[in-house]
């Protein structure tokens, strides 16, 4: 047993007594590294496990990791158990991340989780990419997230806590499933806090912001506006619907568990807008998308999506709102919680009360009433 160093230069590991590298450049000629004058030391450690084998291990710049890793193996051998060399001592993050975005569970998800998870990891491989597992602490995933949330997003604006927060759920996600299938051993991002989100929107559609955005939306685009409207349903739920999943002689869209983000059936009631516009529409085989373009299934509607608000001249406002708008639409209709919240698939009423914003003439009513 024992702890050796590595030699920057020809890569030969030396013992720690040796002030001057024994090893051979590719030349042939000596190496001769001066190690006793260099401050960036990366230690190993080796071992013969109990058949005799000998094992190594790189530990890395800390030089108490390597002597706590020596006393860990020299406990194996002496219980006579194999020693096994850490996930985390060869593994690099980037590794894990690929093996991870390829998990059928994972490229299974639904809607957009899985290019989100894409998108994640590819705002953490430049960070964390070329680190073994072993060297990346909570320390560094603390500076990411703090990093992380003064950088621009694509909207020109800072990077959301939420943006954030998703980030490191991905981050967190990664390593507790390489624990499980024995690619790591440790979750630096365990204990790593959250950022405090405030993402509470009260941005909602008025009906003639709705007719003017109706009115620059692109043919293939409207419809999906007009269903997101009027069935406060989410994006992933509109792109993946499917004519057979259309019942226009009930006047319901009828979506399966695995539809949904809440993995809960539920009916959603179609007014005689959508009704119309539905039997406008050719219809296809109960597998065929509803929303197309030139044939084919509607892939994105982020740019034709943010060009119709942009032309209609309204400002700070989302797809999701829509969903927002709906919601607050059929409160104010009279309609109960119950009802609203069975449509939109709303499990508690906490997250269901930030959908619904009282305005100011709500509020007015009060004083007019109570005259």
């Amino acid at each position: 047993m024992a702890i050796m160093v590595e030699c920057p230069q020809c890569k030969k590991r030396n013992s720690q007594k040796e002030k001057i590298c024994k090893g051979k450049l590719k030349d042939g000629n000596p190496c001769g590294f001066a190690l006793a004058k260099y401050s960036g030391r990366v230690y190993w450690v080796t071992v013969r496990d109990i058949y005799n084998k000998q094992v190594w291990e790189r530990i890395g710049p800390n030089k108490a990791a390597a002597e706590y890793r020596e006393r860990e193996l020299l406990t194996q051998r002496a219980e006579g158990r194999i020693i096994k060399k850490s996930p985390d001592a060869s593994t690099s993050f980037k590794k894990l991340a690929d093996w991870y975005l390829e998990l059928p569970e994972v490229k299974a998800k639904k809607g957009r989780s899985y290019d989100r998870d894409k998108l994640s990891v590819s705002k953490m491989i430049p960070v964390f990419g070329d680190k073994l597992l072993k060297d990346i602490t909570p320390a560094m995933i603390e500076k990411y997230k703090h990093t992380r949330v003064n950088e621009p997003s694509y909207k020109g604006t800072l990077t959301k806590p939420a943006t954030v927060n998703r980030e490191l759920a991905c981050l967190k996600t990664i390593f507790n499933k390489g624990i499980k299938n024995g690619k790591a051993e440790n979750n630096p991002s365990q204990g790593v806090k959250l950022l405090k989100e405030n993402n509470v929107r009260d941005r909602l559609l008025s009906e003639g912001e709705y007719i003017r955005l109706l009115t620059t939306c692109c043919e293939h685009l409207k419809p999906i506006v007009k269903t997101a409207y009027y069935t406060a349903m989410r994006q992933g739920e509109i792109m993946g619907l499917t004519w057979g999943q259309i019942d226009l002689r009930e006047g319901f869209i009828r979506l399966k568990p695995e539809d949904c983000k809440t993995n809960e059936a539920r009916l959603i009631p179609l007014n005689g807008a959508l009704i119309e516009m539905f039997k406008s529409m050719p219809r296809g085989l109960p597998l065929v998308k509803v929303f197309t373009f030139k044939g084919k299934s509607v892939a994105s509607i982020k740019k034709g999506f943010v060009g119709a608000c942009k032309r209609a001249g309204i400002e700070d406002f989302t797809f999701h709102d829509l969903r927002h708008t709906a919601i607050n639409n059929w409160r104010l209709q009279g309609h109960d919680y119950f009802r609203i919240m069975a449509a939109t698939g709303h499990k508690t009423m906490e997250v269901f009360k930030r959908y619904n914003t009282v305005s100011k003439e709500e509020l007015k009513a009060l004083v007019n009433e109570n005259r």
